[in-house]
């Protein structure tokens, strides 16, 4: 009998054990559903399923061959604007500023592969590998800025800071 209590005890604890975090980051946010509002155009059946074309990986949907686009547009923005390699005259002056010291070309591959490197070093300890336990802040932690600190260092130097959320850990009086 007390076998059986042991036993009973045993496998509550590890089903107990067992978490109900979600592998997306903030899954249970209060916000709408961004996929419950979709205008999704009607399917429609061709006549003849052999006259369809053949599917290729990041080819274009038949029901929905621009959704970007559409998108852009249901938001009230430009579609001609989602073409790359075209520079507005508001973007001038921004990317002259940022490319003033010089840009490699391939900064995003480079930058993907430093990140993939530095994600595979600090993949977590080995029991949060097997809980798979979210170390994503925390890997990142060292590199991250401290907003009120920056917030401060900025007003001393007589930067404008116009509005700011209050630092947390300073009591509001």
């Amino acid at each position: 009998m007390l076998a059986k209590r042991i036993a009973g005890l045993t496998a509550l604890v590890v089903l107990a054990a067992c978490s109900g975090d979600p592998e997306l980051m903030n899954i249970r946010t209060e916000t709408p559903d961004e996929f419950s509002v979709l205008p999704t155009k009607p399917l429609e059946a061709p006549e003849d399923y052999t006259s369809l074309p053949t599917p290729e990986p990041g080819g274009t949907n038949l029901v929905d061959p621009t959704p970007r686009a559409d998108a852009v547009a249901a938001l009230g923005g430009n579609p001609d604007r989602l073409t790359r390699g075209t520079i507005y005259a508001g973007e001038q002056a921004l990317l002259s500023q940022a490319r003033r010291y010089g840009v490699p070309a391939d900064i995003r591959d480079t930058l993907a592969a430093e990140d993939l490197e530095w994600r595979k070093d600090n993949n977590g300890r080995l029991l949060e590998r097997w809980f798979n336990v979210n170390v994503y802040y925390s890997s990142y932690k060292p590199m991250s800025l401290d907003q009120h600190l920056e917030l401060e260092r900025l007003r001393r130097m007589g930067v404008w800071t116009p509005s700011a959320p209050p630092d947390p850990e300073i009591p509001f009086e």
